[in-house]
């Protein structure tokens, strides 16, 4: 007995021999359905079976993961802009508190200047009347010293006069002298508080001028961490940032308006200075975020099939041949969208590619969109990221319905799968 029959008798109590007939007018044949050949075909139907559900599952699983990566991201994006927006009023409130804290300061110092200029006026006038008062004093003992040896005669009654006058003249003297010295006491107190009034104000001054520079850094840090991703996702698809800036700026090259430059006076302030060009790094380096978001705004980042689908070809050489894009399987039918804003070169029949539409975007680079079951779109119209141009298909050299997507940077084919994970790093 040889292996095939030992199987067929062990499998027999399970799946016994069956016999298919098969009847025609004349004759009537039949074909044996034996143990093993019953258990291969219930086996086969089964992998197929097992194998469609985990692939299914799969594409439920990626998609449902891919949709809350992106929300999650843009989320996460949200916050992001939103912090930058409150630490650039904060900063703003803080440089306006810098000047208005300097601005009290100087009138403090001229406050404390003009109080030593009357505190010195105030002395020179105490030190004049207390001269004066030396010489009436010398003046007084000398009439005295010449009164008494001749307290005789006429001029007796005169001394008396002559006494009072010299009386009077002392007392208002002294009184001046007092109101001299009152007057300098209290602008010695005003000149102290106004002295503990610009140390307070200095002290104020600094504490603001540390928060703006802490605020100030924390700005240059976010914004330089944000740059970073932007200058990546350019390289990551073959184009010089440098290039791209320039050629963003020469199209938005305009200027006007009432804003003024961000200077004040720093004038032997080192703090104010270092602050000062610290904003101004800050600006450059957001004018240069505003530049890459408007360059890639312009770019083909987003998907062409936004349904379930699956890779079935990568880019690179197949079968000994260069193929210049890649391949999304999907049925017949399924939505194509246009992956950015553009135009449209391109649509009708071209030869493998079957239906094609092209569409040339911004900054030099092309899409292609192939193998298409119906274009809705014609040459010039202009389309939007996200619009519906078109339905998969299995229109020309093609196995099976799939689009075939390409992109195009000066002409040249290159990874479309760059731009696709470059639009996953933007988000």
């Amino acid at each position: 007995m040889t292996v095939m029959d030992r199987l067929n008798a062990s499998l027999e109590k399970w799946l016994p021999e069956q016999r298919l007939f098969l009847r025609s007018d004349d004759t009537t044949r039949f074909v044996r359905l034996r143990p093993l050949t019953q258990a291969v075909g219930i086996s086969g139907i089964t992998l197929v079976f097992g194998w469609t559900l985990v692939a299914s599952s799969v594409l439920v699983i990626d998609a449902v993961g891919s949709g809350q990566s992106r929300d999650q991201i843009q989320r996460s994006q949200a916050a992001f802009e939103e912090r930058l927006e409150q630490l650039q009023v904060e900063r703003d409130a803080r440089a306006a508190e810098a000047l208005a804290a300097q601005s009290r300061f100087a009138v403090a110092l001229e406050q404390v200047s003009q109080m030593q200029t009357q505190l010195l006026s105030s002395e020179e006038s105490r030190r004049e009347m207390e001269t004066g008062l030396a010489a009436v004093q010398s003046t007084l003992r000398d009439t005295l010293a010449e009164r008494d040896p001749a307290a005789t005669g006429p001029d007796l009654a005169a001394a008396p006069d002559r006494a009072e006058e010299f009386s009077v003249a002392l007392d208002i003297l002294s009184g001046e002298l007092r109101s001299a010295a009152d007057q300098r006491v209290e602008a010695e107190h005003d000149a102290e508080s106004a002295r503990l009034t610009a140390q307070e104000l200095t002290v104020e001054r600094d504490q603001i001028l540390a928060r703006n520079d802490e605020i100030l850094t924390q700005l240059e840090d976010a914004v330089t961490v944000s740059v970073a991703p932007l200058d990546d996702v350019f390289r990551s698809v073959g184009m010089n940032p440098d290039d791209v800036l320039r050629t963003i700026r020469s199209g938005y090259s305009g200027q006007g308006g009432p804003l003024t430059p961000m200077s004040y006076s720093t004038r032997g302030n080192a703090a104010l200075s270092e602050g000062e060009t610290k904003a101004r790094q800050i600006i450059v380096t957001l004018d240069q975020m505003n530049t890459y978001r408007i360059a890639i705004e312009k770019l083909p980042l987003a998907m062409p099939v936004t349904q379930n689908f699956r890779y079935t070809s990568g880019f690179g050489r197949r079968w000994g041949r260069m193929h210049q894009g890649i391949d999304m399987a999907g049925p017949v039918g399924t939505p194509i969208h246009t992956t950015g804003d553009g135009v449209v070169t391109f649509a009708g029949r071209s030869g493998a590619y079957g239906n094609l539409i092209k569409i040339s975007h911004e900054l030099g680079t092309e899409t292609r969109y192939a193998h298409l079951n119906r274009i809705h779109v014609k040459v010039g119209d202009r389309v939007s990221q996200g619009e519906r141009i078109g339905d998969m298909g299995n229109t020309g050299r093609s196995t099976g319905p799939h689009l075939h997507y390409e992109v195009r940077m000066n002409g040249r084919a290159v990874d479309p799968m760059s731009f696709i994970k470059a639009a996953d790093n933007v988000q």
